[in-house]
């Protein structure tokens, strides 16, 4: 088994994972991608990263479902060894609409997919990675939102509750595990050109809204990417419980 730095990346396949998972790789560490549906995109970023003789290995979970992420993780176990960083990304936004317009159906998927995934991805990780447990130590890098602190209103109200709730965890896990060598932070991105814009039925939202942003532009993955290696184990080595905003001045 190997004993080489391992990293995984739920909701690796795209945007902000992909461009994490490719850093994480350039940097010696073995990868882990999760992905729920998009098995293509998912492949051709492992090939990618492969090519440059990175090991990496790719794992459908849906990791809202207790199952799929005892799943994923017990794959990491045997097929790659023992985890060094998790960082938790997967996640969805609906349709913008008005809270008054909102389904429990819609609000009780986001909060699965964005707050659930979050709470069992860090108790498995937590597992292995604890001291308390016997572990190493270990670094949980929560990907956030700026509309944690914007709150989304006439947009995404359900998606912006379900980052505060990240939040929350982060808060409150790094301060529960902060003593058994696992360090927990948050990043929390603003208007990023991903392709989960497009999910919200609005592809070409940060061009419309890059006027307000004090920096002129919207921000792109890979300087989030860069953001989350920051608080890996090579680095920010005395950060734990903090926030690190990617917003361009919003």
């Amino acid at each position: 088994m190997s004993e080489s730095k391992v990293v995984l990346v739920t909701g690796g396949g795209r945007g902000i994972g992909a461009a994490t998972a490719k850093l994480f790789a350039s940097n010696g560490y073995a990868v882990c991608i999760n992905y729920k549906s998009n098995t293509g995109a998912a492949e051709a970023l492992a090939h990618e990263i492969r090519q440059t003789g990175a090991r990496c290995i790719v794992v459908q979970a849906d990791v809202s479902n207790e199952a799929d992420v005892s799943r994923l993780f017990e794959t990491i176990d045997d097929e790659l060894g023992s985890l060094s960083v998790l960082v938790n990304n997967a996640g969805i936004l609906r349709t913008k609409s008005r809270l008054e317009d909102m389904t429990a159906d819609r609000i009780n998927g986001i909060l699965s997919n964005n707050v659930t995934s979050y709470f069992l991805c860090c108790r498995e990780a937590v597992k292995r990675m604890s001291t308390r447990h016997g572990g190493k130590g270990g670094v949980i890098v929560n990907v956030s939102s700026g509309a944690s602190r914007s709150g989304s209103p006439n947009e995404y109200i359900d998606y912006a509750a379900s980052k505060g709730a990240i939040d929350t965890l982060t808060k409150g896990l790094s301060l529960e595990v902060a003593s058994e060598g696992i360090r927990v932070n948050c990043v929390r991105p603003g208007l990023i050109h991903t392709e989960m814009h497009a999910d919200g039925g609005e592809p070409e939202r940060v061009e419309r809204l890059k006027s307000i942003i004090p920096l002129q532009r919207g921000g792109r993955p890979e300087e989030v990417a860069e953001a989350i290696y920051w608080l890996s184990p090579e680095k920010a080595s005395f950060s734990t419980g903090n926030y690190l905003d990617l917003c361009g001045g919003l």
